[in-house]
Order: structure tokens, then sequence, then C-alpha cells
């Protein structure tokens, strides 16, 4: 990795979920807290898996923490859905999940914003961060209708394989451009902007951020 001094030099790194694998082998009280939060979101994700809804009712908490509007979480939720099922009709329709999904979506985005995901991403100044959590109400609701009009052409047209499904996520992501033209040509606003609607810390976000810099602290005293 690079350092100060402009040269590169090697350094141990892990992934976040290896490092919390690793605490799990800590025989250290130390590192109790941190699996007693392990087994707390694991127990979690059980429930979740248990029962869906519960998913839908932590997300909605955890966006009214970071400031959210109702209508901001109505509108995010709304345009999951709507995502859902534009992917199921693409997973039924001979179109791999992973690369052709990506491929297809990134169609949708460079006709209805005129940029691609990458490049929308940059504009907000995002790296690993959902695009999504940080669209304003405007941009969910175009993102939404070129996908609600690419699921329903792409039925109405039986589109199966990359081909056909290209062609619809191109005519409808143009159909949410025009759209979008009109409404800035009327408000003189622009609907794709830089602007990024910031998470607020929020206290589930500072407890897990001490949690991972304590697995870190756990590890390398555990190593000394």
């Amino acid at each position: 990795m690079p350092a100060a001094d402009g040269k590169s030099y090697l350094n141990d790194v892990v992934t976040a979920e290896t490092l919390l694998h690793l605490v799990q082998l800590v025989p250290s009280p130390k590192a109790e807290p941190i699996k007693l939060w392990l087994a707390k979101v694991g127990y979690e994700r059980m429930q979740e898996i248990a029962d869906p809804a519960r998913s839908l009712e932590r997300a909605r908490e955890t966006w009214q923490k970071h400031g959210r509007s109702e209508k901001w979480i109505q509108q995010r939720m709304t345009g999951q859905e709507t995502r859902n099922k534009l992917t199921d009709y693409w997973k039924e329709h001979d179109i791999k999940v992973g690369e052709e999904y990506a491929i297809l979506t990134n169609i949708i985005y460079q006709e209805w914003t005129g940029v691609d995901v990458k490049a929308h991403k940059a504009m907000k100044g995002l790296k690993t961060q959902n695009l999504r959590d940080q669209m304003s109400e405007a941009e969910l609701i175009f993102t939404a209708l070129a996908e609600l009009s690419t699921r329903q052409i792409a039925e109405s047209l039986d589109a199966t394989g990359m081909n056909e499904n290209e062609d619809a996520a191109k005519t409808c992501g143009g159909i949410a451009r025009k759209a979008r033209l009109e409404l800035e040509g009327k408000t003189g606003m622009r609907v794709v902007r830089r602007k990024v609607i910031c998470l607020l810390p929020g206290r589930n976000w500072g407890r897990n951020k001490r949690v991972i810099e304590k697995a870190v602290e756990v590890c390398l005293q555990s190593d000394q």
C-alpha cells in the first residue's frame, strides 16, 4: 500500500468479515462484548429470515434514526419493491445474477440520468455507499419510473435474454429521461444532483463503529 513517503509497502489487511471471525477465536474477556454483539446481530438476522417484515421495519427504523423524512422512506421502500419485481423478471428470463443485472441497470441509469451508475456515484462523492440511500426523493421517483416501465414493457414483449432486455432497458430509460427533461424545463431545477443526503450518526452507528474499533484493538493486543 502507498505510504506518506510515496513508496509502497507490504501491509497486513483483512476484511471486516474476517476480522470479526478472528475476534470470535480470541480467548480473552475483552472480546466477550463483541461476541455478544455478534450473537445479537446473528439472532436478529435469523428473525428476519423467519419473518421478512422485520427487515423492512428495521430498515425503516434505521432511516428514521438517520434523519430521513417519512416521504423519503416511503419512496425508498416503494422503489426497492419496484426494483425487486424487475430483478425477479430478469431472473426468470435468462438474465444472470451479478454482471448481467449490473449491465442492464447501468443502461437504465445511463438513459434516464445521462450518466452511468459509476459516474452518478462519483458526482455524489460516494465509494462503497449505496447510491439509492443518497438519492433525493425526485431521483428515487425517476429511478422507479424507469425500472417500472422497463419491467412492464419487457413483460409485454416477453423479453428473454440480454439482447431483448437491453432494448427494453434503453426504451424505458428514455421514457424516464423525457419526463425528467420536461420537469427540469418547467422548474428550472436539475433532478440528478451532486448533493448527498448525509447520514446522521445515530446511536446504532456509533455503537457499531465502536464495536469494530474494539475488534481491531482486541486483535492487535492478542497478536502481541
